[in-house]
C-alpha cells in the first residue's frame, strides 16, 4: 500500500513535528479504476449503486500486527494489519468498469484519499455481478521499515 503525499505530510507533522492529528473514527474503503498519482486521486468507481464501505477504526475490525484475526493491541514485528471481517460493497446495478486499486478515504463521499493499493488481480465489475468484497484478511496494510 501507499500513502498519499498529503497523508505522509500529516503523519510527519504529527509524529516528528508535534502537530495535532486526529485519525478518522471510520475509514471508508473505495474501489478505483485507475491508480492515484502525486497529482491526481485516481478514478473512483461511480454509479450503479456504488458506495464506499465504512469500517470503524477499532481493534475488533482491524487485526493487530501479530496476525490476521487478532483483536488485541499490536505486538508483532511485521507492521501489517488487515480487515478482521468481510468488507462488502453494494451489488452493482450498472457496469462499474475494471477495478484496479482500492483506497482508504476519510468520508463516505468526498473526503480525502489517504491510503491506496493495487488489487492483486484487477476485476471487471458488471451490472448484476455479485457484490464485490474483500474477505477477512484480504485488505492488508503494511508500514515498511
Amino acid at each position: 500500500m501507499s500513502l498519499t503525499d498529503s497523508f505522509e505530510n500529516e503523519l510527519i507533522d504529527f509524529l516528528i513535528r508535534g502537530q495535532t492529528y486526529t485519525p478518522p473514527a471510520t475509514w471508508y474503503i473505495g474501489l478505483l479504476t485507475a491508480a492515484p498519482s502525486d497529482s491526481a486521486a485516481g478514478t473512483e468507481v461511480t454509479g450503479g449503486s456504488y458506495a464506499r464501505v465504512g469500517v470503524a477504526s477499532s481493534l475488533v475490525n482491524w487485526a493487530g500486527t501479530q496476525g490476521a484475526g487478532t483483536t488485541v493491541a499490536s505486538t508483532g514485528t511485521g507492521g501489517t494489519t488487515s480487515n478482521n471481517a468481510a468488507i462488502t460493497f453494494p451489488a452493482p446495478t450498472a457496469n462499474w468498469g475494471t477495478a484496479t486499486h482500492f483506497g482508504f478515504y476519510t468520508l463516505s463521499t468526498g473526503g480525502a484519499l489517504k491510503i491506496y493499493a493495487a488489487l492483486t488481480t484487477p476485476r471487471v465489475i458488471n451490472s448484476g455481478d455479485p457484490a464485490p468484497k474483500f474477505n477477512a484478511a484480504d485488505c492488508t496494510f503494511q508500514i515498511d521499515n
